[in-house]
């Protein structure tokens, strides 16, 4: 007769089994029922259309998710079957998740790209701008890689002035992301005018450090102008949106950084040469004042000044005598027209024979014009007589 066995036992052989069987699941599911805990473990369940399963990631593998999971999201998870046999429940113990259909560190860079964008910290309103002529440039990357090499000889050939800091940085692998925000942080506080944060080319894991939350916060709330500087011309990473200005490379970053010594000195050329042109202009045109004041000068002095009161004096008196001749002449004129007329008008050169001439106010008239009780004067070749109207008849 078979003997049963116990709840614990049947449990134990349970777990035996399935955990045996499957150590190693690879398993495609829609996520639900998700749950992020204080403690870092996240619990969820994935389905389809016909089962549920019960999932765990604890902590120590969660840390290595690059990407949010979302319900809804369906993913692969690579993992292992456990059984807790108090209750008798068995659930998958996740070693690693991916999203289905894409990568995952594509999918994280998507997600935190989003995020960012909508906290605004692309925002070109919120962008630094770069001084022209820097006096310190702080690099944040290895000091064993060929990027800063290349970032040293271009700068001692476009602005050798500028002083170049470097902060030796961890730039991919373990703690990367928190050795470069370490070094943003040291270099914001060394009131250096740029900052540049970056590495050569590589893979997209070699890259994805520049790719982290916390690096982005650390570029976001930097005081100093940041670029970012992140492998190739074709690589795009977090860093490059949220810097202030993105370098297609290292050594592009430093030529943005710097002006030309060779075409600052072609500039400073031409505007000696434009100094030089306005200079001569400014000196011919004072000359040529001067010449103008010495002429004008010579005109109007003190002698020149005399002659022409002197001409106007002249002028003055020979119109003045003119004017005064030409009176003189009207006046004689009229002198000798009234002596005429007086002469001609004088008894004395008259011969009046039996005639009478008749003056009434000292004007001559006749009998016509006068009236009773007037004076009148009655003169011949040899008499004046004063006679008084005493009377007038008609005939």
């Amino acid at each position: 007769m078979q003997h049963p066995i116990s709840v614990s036992d049947l449990n134990n052989q349970i777990k035996g089994l399935l955990e045996t069987t499957f150590s190693s699941t690879y398993v495609e599911g829609e996520i639900s029922n998700l749950t992020y805990h204080n403690s870092g473990h996240i619990y969820f369940s994935i389905k389809d259309s016909k089962s549920t399963i019960s999932c765990v990631m604890f902590a120590g593998n969660a840390r290595y998710l690059k990407f949010q999971l979302e319900v809804g999201m369906k993913i692969i998870i690579s993992g292992s079957i456990t059984v807790y046999t108090p209750r008798g429940n068995y659930q998958l113990l996740c070693k690693k998740i991916d999203p289905s259909g894409v990568g995952s560190l594509a999918l994280a860079y998507e997600q935190l790209k989003a995020k960012l964008q909508t906290k605004g910290y692309f925002s070109q309103d919120i962008k630094k701008v770069l001084p022209n002529y820097p006096k310190t440039i702080c690099i944040v990357t290895s000091n064993t890689g060929a990027a800063i090499e290349d970032m040293k000889k271009i700068a001692q050939n476009r602005w050798p002035l500028t002083k170049l800091i470097l902060i030796p940085t961890l730039v991919q692998g373990n703690g990367s992301q928190e050795d470069i925000v370490n070094s943003i942080q040291i270099a914001d506080r060394l009131n250096v005018d740029i900052i540049i944060v970056g590495r050569g080319g590589g893979s997209i894991e070699d890259l994805w450090a520049f790719n982290e939350e916390i690096v982005a916060d650390a570029i976001y709330n930097a005081n100093t102008p940041i670029i970012s500087a992140v492998g190739h011309e074709s690589d795009f990473v977090i860093s490059d949106f949220v810097a202030d200005i993105r370098a297609s490379t290292p050594s592009n970053a430093i030529e943005i950084s710097l002006p030309d010594i060779n075409e600052q000195q072609l500039y400073i050329n031409e505007l000696q040469n434009n100094l030089n042109h306005r200079f001569k202009t400014i000196i011919y045109n004072k000359e040529q004042q001067l010449v103008n004041l010495k002429q004008s000068f010579s005109q109007h002095s003190l002698e020149n000044k005399f002659i022409f009161i002197q001409k106007q004096i002249d002028d003055v008196k020979q119109n003045f005598n003119h004017y005064f001749q030409q009176i003189l002449n009207q006046k004689q004129s009229s002198i000798n027209l009234l002596k005429q007329n007086f002469q001609a008008n004088d008894p004395k050169n008259k011969n009046f024979g039996n005639m009478v001439q008749i003056s009434k106010d000292g004007k001559l008239t006749t009998l016509e014009n006068i009236d009773k009780g007037d004076n009148l004067h009655l003169q011949t070749s040899n008499l004046d007589v004063t006679v008084n109207v005493v009377s007038k008849k008609e005939i």
